[in-house]
């Protein structure tokens, strides 16, 4: 580099550097510095850089491209969704046409396991689901041993009327409505007319349990219940028995296909076991005092003295009224002589 010349290549006048010389030695607080070789290396490398001003090393650095979460999220859920459709084609058709889409298909019954997926599964089977009192004491006109033969009767009476297989198939309950007092003249009216001409007072699912066979047909050879009988003193000395006990029927259509339903039915049956001296009845046999249900997948519409469970597209159209669970025994319920032709729509089965 040649005298008065720059480090960045421009030239100084004679006049200048002379005042350059004489203010170094002499001193001037105003004096231009003479950079030091660090900073003047420093400064070509910079200025030497492309796309750089000569304040480029303390320029921000460039922001940062901003990700697009909102493509990432939108693809995350169309794989979602493709491998929905890929793992359970059979709940998307379900949702397409309307059908019963409730239970998935890991928890629907078949015909090895008709209770799959169901509360029921863990209930008792058959009578054995009914819970009898554990104490039992003399009650009116009973002494004790009468009172545990009468709870006993009363139990046999829900079997043969709910749990018969060939009552479940239709035929009559000839063994239920031998314990039913033959002087009762209002019952005796609805069982002259009932398994004839049912009506909705004289219908015989008042009190029986009853599928039409060419109709439908039980799954397998179990019935789950759970229920409990209670007792109490009731009028004129008599011993009144209450049942209230859930019913649950796994059942498929007669020459169809696997389609399983469970008809399930609470019924509430109050029973009253008179004193002879001063009620007239027969010895073994009980007056009914009261007598109610609650059914679901049971079927509608006018009375045909069977239940008539919906399959196929009738399931959505069969049930219209409020939704109900079947498996709540804390709720009130029934439908009894004077009920109106009215369904529930279960949540679950």
């Amino acid at each position: 580099m040649g005298a008065g010349t720059e480090p960045d290549g421009s030239s100084r006048s004679d006049e200048e550097w002379e005042r350059f010389l004489r203010e170094s030695v002499a001193g001037t607080a105003d004096a231009p510095k003479e950079p030091s070789a660090r900073a003047r290396e420093v400064t070509r490398r910079l200025r030497a850089e492309p796309d750089r001003g000569p304040d480029g090393w303390r320029s921000p650095p460039p922001a940062r491209p901003k990700r697009r979460v909102g493509w990432y999220v939108a693809g995350l859920l169309a794989v979602l969704a493709l491998l929905f459709v890929a793992l359970a084609p059979g709940r998307v058709v379900d949702l397409v046409t309307g059908s019963d889409a409730s239970q998935s298909d890991a928890q629907r019954p078949t015909a090895q396991d008709p209770f799959r997926g169901s509360p029921a599964a863990a209930w008792g089977s058959g009578a054995a689901g009914i819970t009898m009192p554990k104490e039992v004491r003399a009650v009116g006109w009973m002494s004790a041993a009468e009172v545990e033969r009468a709870l006993a009767r009363s139990r046999d009476f829900l079997v043969a009327s709910s749990l018969d297989r060939g009552v479940l198939r239709g035929e009559r309950p000839e063994k239920a409505i031998a314990l039913i007092n033959p002087h009762q003249k209002d019952v005796q009216a609805l069982l002259k007319t009932a398994f004839r001409t049912p009506g909705e007072k004289n219908d015989p699912l008042l009190l029986f349990s009853r599928f039409q066979p060419s109709r439908a047909h039980l799954v397998g050879d179990v019935v789950k219940t759970r229920g409990a009988l209670t007792y109490e003193e009731g009028e004129r000395g008599a011993l009144k028995v209450t049942a209230d006990v859930t019913f649950v029927y796994p059942v498929a259509r007669t020459g169809g296909d696997d389609d399983i339903l469970r008809t399930i039915i609470r019924r509430e049956l109050v029973l009253s076991w008179d004193d002879p001296d001063k009620v007239r009845t027969e010895p073994g046999t009980f007056s009914i005092v009261s007598y109610k249900y609650a059914m679901t997948n049971g079927g509608c519409g006018t009375p045909t003295g069977y239940f008539a469970p919906p399959f196929g597209p009738d399931r959505r159209s069969d049930e219209s009224g409020k939704e109900v669970d079947p498996y709540d025994r804390d709720s009130p319920f029934g439908r009894d002589e004077s009920a109106k032709d009215e369904c529930g729509r279960a949540t679950r089965s």
